[in-house]
């Protein structure tokens, strides 16, 4: 679904469960979904090396034409009808904005059941060219409408094009997995939503000034959106095959029913279901600023359709940007806890540009040198970029997140009830602008409202998911306190039972552990970490095991081998520090029995992890107890994570791992 600027990546990596620290150890003293790649071809050197691939390239190009086509045409529209209002009857330039984006969205409401049924039914790649045939013809239809003025035919042009989004949606994100290998998803949606955005900086820009060309502009936006439907088009003519995933469905058009059922799929994994409203939220809080920046920018900051095309630029590129850093920021994978930093910053920057907008008082229409020359303006920029960066941080974990836990039989269905909650979402925010607005409200108080109810509706969210919040703390101690160096990440198993051992050097141990792996690990912990209020709240998230000595608790020291074989049985990872302590001299002691007797219960691989570089850090006991000397090693000081080849059971005795996570480790303590 597009709208100017918001859009998900697909990735297939599994996400890690949050966890925080003490972590525990089994020791002598305790006495204890992939993506469905159907290609062979090696993958390319970069993400950027798959433009020059024919399963790739002709799929860009097309989205690219897409995104492109549906912002020249409502940037357009919308500029024509604001600031050329008298040529046009029928339709208030005041609300101009919301009603042609409720007509684009209404379409992902009824339509959008069926669109999910139709991707997951038939080939991909005849799908798209279907749409792009459309395409055209809707793009013709438009032209009638610009060419006359007529209001009324370019909203009918405006619901098809909405039409057109609704059947290109769940095969855009169903497509990438059957073509791409999964170690180059998350570079392969990069790129896409590289190109999305360029795109959509490109639209906004040509739609904008094609229309403000005097008397001749609407021909101009006329020939460039049939032209670019027709390149769309074309490119789509080279997109290979995408067989479908279950060709025997029945196709239900029905789409209120069809709708409920969808809805009723997504609600079986209450993770998804919540990710999925989080996501509409998202596009509730976007659609409020992008359909409200052409009032805004004529009437709060005196701007002519430059500026507007200036503002949603500004924006468009902001989020591009948010989405590029995504995954420099999560370490190459999945990383939820960019939500919770990405929902900060939308309320932040939207509650400022409030109060950066509110005492402008404009003498009248002006263009952007006279923009630019006005310092206040500056500071509105650098909050609307600022916001779309944030959401940008917030909305790619929470697509990667529904698609990477989603079927695939049912990948595009669940795509589908997206969108319908996304339309829903978009209608409710229109009406909202509407009704505000009609209550006198001013453009700048609607912003902070905005900035307000995301507020809430994040904290909410939250509270029902705190992975979010537990992921969000993991990721900020080691992109604030450290720097992480990480080797060999990829030799922790992408599925499948295993024990990770490593060396103990402090508090935060296992936190960098979950922080960098790409899976889910379920460490070992003293009992009496459970029994900490707060903690007790965020290690029950975690689902940490507890343990208790056997000569404290026995009982509970057999219930956590228990509970550790159960998460083997389940294909789980889980992580203990063999040592049985912390070290206070900043070498290892030596490895307990406790890992001997996991794996004579549960026979599975061992991944020997080290960390480098902790000892004589705050949360590390050196020259005494640890956290009692805030800045003893500084901020951002470096440290190293490296993961050894798996060992395979009847070798992981403790002497055996010691030496190797010795090995590991080197001399950096």
């Amino acid at each position: 679904m597009r709208l100017y600027g918001f859009a998900g990546v697909r990735v297939g990596t599994r996400l890690p469960t949050p966890f925080l620290p003490r972590a525990c150890f089994l020791g002598e003293n305790h006495d204890v979904t992939q993506p469905d790649a159907t290609h062979a071809n090696p993958p390319p050197s970069g993400q950027f090396a798959l433009l020059r691939q024919r399963r790739f390239a002709p799929f860009f190009w097309t989205q690219f034409c897409g995104a492109g086509n549906d912002n020249v045409f409502k940037v357009a529209f919308t500029s024509l009808i604001t600031y050329q209002a008298s040529r046009f009857t029928g339709l208030d330039a005041g609300t101009a904005a919301f009603v042609i984006s409720a007509m684009f969205i209404l379409p992902f409401v009824l339509f959008s059941a069926t669109a999910g049924q139709l991707a997951d039914k038939y080939d991909k790649a005849a799908m798209m060219r279907f749409v792009k045939n459309l395409e055209i013809a809707i793009m013709a239809l438009g032209a009638v409408g610009f060419l006359g003025y007529s209001a009324a035919i370019l909203l009918g042009a405006t619901f098809l094009m909405g039409l057109h989004s609704t059947l290109f949606g769940p095969v855009k994100y169903a497509y990438l997995p059957q073509h791409l290998q999964p170690e180059e998803l998350t570079g392969g949606n990069g790129m896409v939503e590289m190109g999305t955005f360029v795109a959509i900086l490109v639209g906004t820009i040509v739609g904008g000034q094609l229309a403000s060309i005097p008397e001749a502009g609407p021909a101009w936006v006329a020939g460039a959106a049939l032209g670019i439907a027709l390149l769309g088009r074309a490119a789509a003519a080279f997109i290979p095959s995408a067989p479908p995933s279950d060709p025997g469905l029945a196709i239900n058009w029905n789409p209120v029913t069809e709708t409920w059922k969808n809805l009723k799929i997504a609600r079986t994994n209450r993770t998804v279901f919540l990710s999925l409203l989080g996501i509409s939220w998202l596009w509730f809080f976007g659609a409020t600023f992008l359909t409200s920046f052409f009032n805004f920018a004529k009437d709060v900051l005196g701007g002519d359709t430059n500026v507007v095309t200036m503002l949603l630029a500004v924006f468009s590129l902001g989020v591009g940007v948010g989405s590029l850093l995504c995954e420099r920021l999560s370490g190459h994978k999945v990383e939820i806890g960019l939500v919770p930093f990405g929902s900060i910053g939308m309320t932040a920057f939207a509650a400022d540009l409030y109060f950066a907008s509110r005492g402008l008082r404009p003498a009248g229409v002006a263009g952007l040198g006279v923009f630019f020359a006005d310092p206040a303006h500056w500071r509105v920029l650098a909050d609307l970029f600022l916001l779309s960066m944030f959401a940008g941080f917030y909305s790619v974990p929470l697509y990667a997140l529904i698609q990477s836990r989603c079927e695939p039989t049912h990948r595009a269905r669940i795509i589908a009830a997206n969108n319908i909650l996304n339309a829903f979402f978009m209608i409710a925010s229109a009406l909202l602008g509407v009704a505000l607005l009609g209550a006198g409200f001013t453009i700048p108080q609607l912003f902070l409202v905005t900035a307000l109810l995301n507020a809430v509706v994040a904290l909410y969210i939250y509270s029902l998911v705190p992975e979010f919040l537990m992921r969000f703390l993991c990721w900020l101690l080691v992109h604030s306190v450290y720097r992480v160096s990480k080797q060999g990440i990829d030799l922790i198993p992408d599925e499948g039972p295993a024990v990770i051992v490593c060396n103990h050097v402090s508090f935060v141990d296992a936190l960098i552990i979950m922080a960098a792996s790409p899976r889910p690990i379920r460490f070992v912990m003293d009992h009496r970490i459970f029994k900490v209020p707060v903690l007790s709240f965020v290690f029950r998230t975690a689902r940490a095991i507890p343990i208790a000595p056997a000569k404290e608790d026995p009982a509970l020291l057999e219930q956590a081998y228990e509970e550790v074989a159960r998460a083997l049985a389940d294909g789980d990872l889980v992580g203990i520090f063999p040592e049985g302590r912390i070290t206070d001299n900043g070498e290892l002691y030596p490895f307990r029995n406790g890992i001997q007797k996991i794996l004579a219960r549960t026979p599975v691989p061992v991944v020997p992890v080290a960390l480098q570089g902790l000892w004589g850090s705050f949360f590390s006991r050196k020259g005494g107890p640890a956290m009692t000397r805030p800045l003893r090693r500084g901020i951002l000081s470096r440290i190293g994570l490296v993961v050894g080849a798996m060992v395979p059971p009847e070798r992981g005795t403790p002497e055996h791992l010691q030496a190797l996570v010795a090995g590991l480790r080197g001399e950096w303590r």
